[in-house]
């Protein structure tokens, strides 16, 4: 584990994203509404529809973000990877991807944050719906609890070998 996980103070942005009104795609914002009730030190959560290039400004006053999303084909219940900066920035009207976020917030801000994404697995997408399926809820109940334990203890960089590093990938049991 990386010392400066452990220092205080160590600034954290926990950001959801998706829409709740597309069944599981709203797996992201749930999970931040879960993880803020917990009131974390030096923890700030947030949660939107999708990133935009705005997000960017939000990246560089903090140490380390953990984005959280729904995903089509990942792992059950949940995968956890790290995020680089991606050279190709792949800006459009729909958002902008957590890479992209990064080397934009390299880029104007001068500022390198590192980075995570906790994918959850869902299944119902498309349909309007306000509400999770059975399956991604009791993924997000698993979610809920490791991304407690996670940013409680800060450890990222242990978790990495343990629950995968991006889609398809990680273990099932939390």
């Amino acid at each position: 584990m990386s010392p400066a996980m452990r220092a205080p103070g160590k600034r954290l942005l926990f950001y959801g994203y998706g829409n709740p009104g597309r069944g599981d795609d709203g797996l992201g914002p749930a999970l931040a509404a879960a993880i803020e009730q917990l009131d974390l030190p030096s923890t700030t959560v947030d949660s939107n529809y999708q990133l935009t290039v705005e997000d960017a400004a939000e990246l560089a006053e903090n140490d380390v973000v953990v984005f959280a999303d729904a995903d089509a084909s990942g792992r059950e219940p949940f995968w956890f990877g790290r995020v680089e900066p991606s050279a190709h920035l792949g800006i459009s009207s729909h958002g902008v991807s957590p890479g992209a976020l990064l080397a934009l917030t390299e880029v104007l801000f001068g500022h390198r944050t590192e980075a995570y994404v906790l994918g959850i697995r869902g299944y119902e997408f498309g349909e309007l719906c306000e509400s999770l399926s059975s399956r991604a809820q009791a993924n997000l109940e698993q979610a809920v609890r490791f991304a407690k334990r996670a940013l409680m203890e800060r450890s990222f960089g242990e978790y990495l070998g343990r629950y995968g590093s991006g889609p398809g990938a990680g273990r099932q049991d939390v």
